[in-house]
């Protein structure tokens, strides 16, 4: 099998991506840090808060910058990987690593707010990201995003919003914001595992290979183009996918899409938890409130 080192340093590890984001990181700790201040009272977020922050950074950078995502490029099973992680992991991150006081500021943009509050209306968020990930899976939609690079891009940056969408009925802690709570939790992520499983069962049991960016040469060679540079990409003698793994194309494609049905049941099952766990404090703390105000029953 050939190597990945015939890419180049550049398509593997997309070092502007990666200036780019440590830009983002820096105004992030400048904006919390020293120039909090000029934007609020509030005291500085968490270590957590931070933590979350730059863990999200990271998940990012690996999941668009690192070779996984030339990886996505060469076999279904890294895209669907890919997906699965900026879809269940990286907004969570973002969500809970942002303090509440600059989710204010930046909601001041009235057009802004007035979009996000429709998209997270919970129904919408939901309907929306599902709806968007399983248009996006549809074979000569996907092929087709594959193969341009501006489709690719206006695609997949869409799906990232509908996710950051859809996680923030779950996990925004702004009054006023919260639409859901307690047993509506619950019922919303049994609602957004069930509605993605359709397109992963088509994934899963397809009888051939549906995308043709994983067959087709001339495809995957247009796909390559998105993140390889075009001289180094033309200065290779390339065959197909089949030359870096020996996997049969239709296996790949139904581990893809186990492997994410899998990662979206571990992210929802450990969500649901924490969710459940904090719905039964609340309830404890409500029963002990009212115990204390009113500890005998009222007599008649």
């Amino acid at each position: 099998m050939a190597s990945l080192s015939m890419f180049g340093f550049v398509a593997l590890w997309s070092p502007y991506f990666l200036a780019f984001l440590l830009l983002i990181t820096c105004l992030y700790f400048m904006i919390v840090g020293p120039w909090r201040t000029r934007f609020t009272k509030e005291g500085p977020p968490t270590r957590k808060q931070k933590a979350y922050f730059v863990a999200g950074i990271v998940l990012l950078y690996i999941c668009v910058g690192s070779p996984i995502d030339l990886l996505g490029h060469l076999i279904f099973s890294a895209h669907m990987i890919q997906m699965a992680i900026l879809s269940f992991m990286v907004p969570q991150l973002f969500i809970l690593g942002i303090p509440n006081w600059l989710f204010e500021r930046v909601f001041q943009i009235r057009p802004l707010k007035a979009a996000v509050t429709f998209l997270t209306k919970p129904l919408i968020a939901i309907v929306l990201f599902n709806g968007l990930f399983s248009f996006y899976h549809v074979p000569f939609i996907f092929d087709l995003a594959n193969s341009h690079a501006l489709y690719h891009a206006v695609i997949t940056t869409m799906i990232f919003i509908a996710a950051w969408m859809m996680w923030w009925p779950l996990l925004n802690k702004m009054p006023g914001w919260q639409s859901l709570s307690g047993l509506k939790k619950i019922g919303y992520i049994f609602a957004d595992g069930v509605l993605l499983t359709p397109a992963c069962a088509l994934i899963i049991f397809a009888n051939k290979p549906l995308y043709a960016t994983y067959y087709d040469p001339q495809m995957w060679m247009k796909s390559l183009a998105l993140c390889v540079p075009a001289g180094t990409l033309a200065s290779l003698d390339l065959s197909g996918p089949q030359m870096f793994f020996s996997i049969p194309l239709l296996y790949d494609q139904q581990l893809g899409g186990v492997l994410m049905k899998i990662i979206q049941e571990i992210v929802y099952g450990t969500v649901l938890f924490f969710v459940f766990v904090d719905w039964y404090r609340k309830e404890r703390e409500k029963e002990k409130l009212e115990t204390a105000v009113s500890p005998y029953p009222s007599e008649s």
